[in-house]
């Protein structure tokens, strides 16, 4: 089969490699977003995808507004692919685009369609607390989102993982799915099935202002955004920005504990938060765990910070940062203004 792939970040390098690996595909290019500017030096890097793309030789293109480029457009429909294979490329298609392979433009989703259509549906759903996500192959339409379905793939969602986490095996659940949508496609074996346009649900582009933390929701809900949001999520702590990478929310989920918070239970029961939190104020921090890290008062709970990023800092534990800090109980978390950033 002859495919042309379009992608652009890390998240969809396993489909492009998966693809130049498999014996019946030939991947005849690779369409992805212009290089850009990244860095301290803001020199231009290239794309995951336009980097594997080079590793192996495959012409690449990089137009910035695809469905307007006539030259572009005039190569990819010379070389009479059978397929277009898209993961997360960054733009919409073209009607034109869309006829151009013989079977079509097959996208894979990260999400369990229709919910959660949209440009941002790992972060999303995690934010929105679910216990499963997944992968749906499909077949594009000029809508967001809103093809003809072909497969799915399933992943729990534990309450530990962050969007790196669940992406990362969603990245290899859509490499697989999407050979296997290929092969089918091919035999003429899969049947394609329409969604159901009213039980859609939406993950629109994430804005600087989801980041900002606000410590009158309840813990699950600040876990969530920041396991979400990861590594962005921000709070204001001694009039410097704090970056909150990884949380537990107190009480702690039912969920099995893995090896690596197999003590917490113990240890937190051994505090008294709750006479602590009396007093206390929405951010306040009302305990500090030995060798884990402070814990905050919120809406509904406690947040103890597992690890954060001081500003001009790289990544630490929230036990190195109370001890480096000086943290103090009645120290507090207050929320910043995104907008004036």
């Amino acid at each position: 089969m002859k495919i042309v792939f379009f992608g652009t970040p890390d998240f969809a390098v396993p489909s492009l490699a998966h693809l130049l690996q498999h014996p019946d595909m030939q991947v005849c290019g690779v369409v992805t977003q212009p290089d850009k500017r990244r860095g301290r030096g803001k020199s231009l890097s290239p794309s995951p995808v336009k980097a594997l793309a080079v590793e192996h030789q495959l012409p690449v293109w990089q137009p910035r507004r695809l469905k307007k480029d006539s030259q572009t457009l005039g190569e990819l429909a010379a070389l009479n692919a059978d397929a277009f294979v898209v993961v997360a490329y960054g733009q919409l298609l073209s009607p034109q685009i869309l006829a151009m392979p013989r079977l079509g433009c097959i996208n894979g989703h990260g999400s369990l369609l229709p919910h959660y259509r949209g440009a941002a549906p790992i972060q999303w759903s995690l934010v929105q607390g679910e216990v499963k996500t997944g992968i749906t192959t499909m077949q594009m339409d000029v809508g967001m989102d809103t093809g003809a379905m072909l497969l799915k793939a399933t992943t729990p969602i534990h309450w530990w993982d962050t969007a790196a986490t669940v992406g990362d095996r969603l990245s290899h659940l859509t490499a697989d799915l999407l050979i296997e949508t290929l092969l089918g496609l091919d035999a003429g074996t899969l049947e394609a099935i329409a969604q159901d346009d009213d039980q859609a649900t939406y993950a629109p582009l994430i804005q600087k202002t989801d980041y900002d933390l606000d410590w009158s929701k309840s813990a699950i809900a600040l876990h969530n955004q920041i396991r979400g949001f990861f590594p962005n999520c921000v709070t204001e702590f001694r009039d410097q920005p704090l970056k909150i990478l990884r949380t537990i929310p107190i009480p702690l989920p039912s969920d099995n504990m893995p090896d690596e918070f197999a003590s917490l239970p113990s240890q937190i029961a051994s505090l008294d938060i709750a006479a602590a939190s009396q007093t206390s104020q929405l951010g306040d921090i009302v305990a500090i765990l030995k060798k884990t890290g402070p814990i905050v008062q919120t809406g509904a709970g406690w947040l103890l910070l597992y690890q954060v990023q001081p500003a001009g800092k790289k990544p630490q534990s929230g036990w190195d940062f109370a001890n480096g800090s000086r943290v103090m109980l009645g120290d507090r978390c207050l929320s910043r203004d995104l907008t004036k950033d």
